[in-house]
């Protein structure tokens, strides 16, 4: 019993989800207790399924836009993870992404207050909107549109951004605001609207894959194992602003489709529709304070990550055809 009192303990919340999934098991393997909370509105237990039984992980099914009640728990971190993440997500969801953005912030970072926890925040590159200044560095501002569909979203994470800042400087509450930009991995869910799920599935299916606009826009893609080594050195630092976190290879999405199509060996074409409103069309991070502070920069070479990924959503593909 003393052992598992020495440990450290984090909350994740969200902990089912993608990310938060990659996080526990990060944190798991560092020696921590953990305790996922998670409401399942997007999250998926088969991905922390894995964790049946470890005596370090205990799960709670919850909404964090109510209130949290851990009376007994000693508690070191808590990562505020939870949110509808993707377009598809957001846009079907509006009400409870702006929800979480604010009460659920609300409540976790007076979840850390009280038991005196470090607290970090997953944000994200919308903060920038769909930016005028390339790459983005951690001081722009951005140029979000806040009565756009995607505004849900973007100004759910900025209100959180402020929030957290106003609890560290009004309350002294530890707090990190870590933005992440665009990630890829096993765990993302086939039809969860985003690019990489997206174009896997397609390709993987034989279909044409779905370009918006001409294709111009770029992302840059980072892989999980990459960033989730960046969101935990930012968690063991004491650093307040906020830090971007992903990989600064920046392509054009017809590029990416191409690659896609090249590394599955599909016969697929590509289709272009018309692009969504307010979709950023550049976006790559500037990530000079991860490396200064964190010495942190990403590892997983990209065709490395995505033949993973790929790997990943065959056999989930192939699950889901034998049920």
């Amino acid at each position: 019993m003393a052992e598992k009192k020495s440990k450290p303990v984090s909350v994740v919340t969200g902990g089912a989800g993608f990310l938060g999934s990659h996080l526990i098991d990060r944190l798991l393997s560092e020696g921590h207790r953990v305790i996922a909370i998670d409401n399942l509105i997007t999250g998926n237990m088969a991905n922390i399924g894995h964790l049946a039984g470890n005596g370090n992980f205990h799960f709670i099914k919850h909404n964090v836009s109510n209130f949290i009640f851990l009376p007994d728990e000693k508690l070191d971190y808590v990562f505020h993870f939870a949110s509808p993440a993707s377009p598809i997500d957001y846009l079907e969801l509006p009400i409870p992404t702006l929800k979480v953005g604010a009460l659920g912030t609300h409540n976790t970072l007076g979840l850390a207050k009280d038991k005196k926890a470090a607290f970090i925040l997953a944000s994200t590159s919308e903060c920038y909107g769909d930016p005028l200044v390339h790459p983005q560095k951690e001081d722009y501002w951005g140029n979000v549109n806040p009565i756009g569909p995607r505004g849900v979203y973007d100004e759910a994470k900025r209100f959180a951004e402020a929030m957290t800042m106003a609890y560290h400087r009004y309350h002294k509450v530890d707090t990190r605001i870590v933005r992440i930009f665009n990630t890829y991995g096993p765990r993302m869910r086939l039809r969860d609207g985003r690019v990489v799920p997206a174009f896997i599935g397609q390709a993987l299916a034989g279909k044409p894959l779905t370009v918006f606009g001409d294709g111009s826009q770029t992302r840059s893609f980072c892989y999980v194992a990459d960033l989730i080594d960046g969101i935990f050195k930012l968690a063991m630092s004491d650093f307040h602003e906020p830090v971007n976190i992903g990989n600064p290879r920046e392509m054009t999405i017809k590029q990416f489709a191409e690659e896609i199509i090249r590394i599955t060996g599909a016969r697929s074409t590509i289709d272009y529709k018309p692009l969504p409103v307010d979709d950023p069309k550049v976006r790559q991070p500037d990530i000079s304070r991860a490396k200064k502070i964190l010495g942190w920069e990403p590892k997983v070479q990209f065709e490395e990550g995505i033949k993973k990924t790929i790997e990943y959503f065959r056999n989930a593909l192939k699950g889901a055809g034998s049920n």
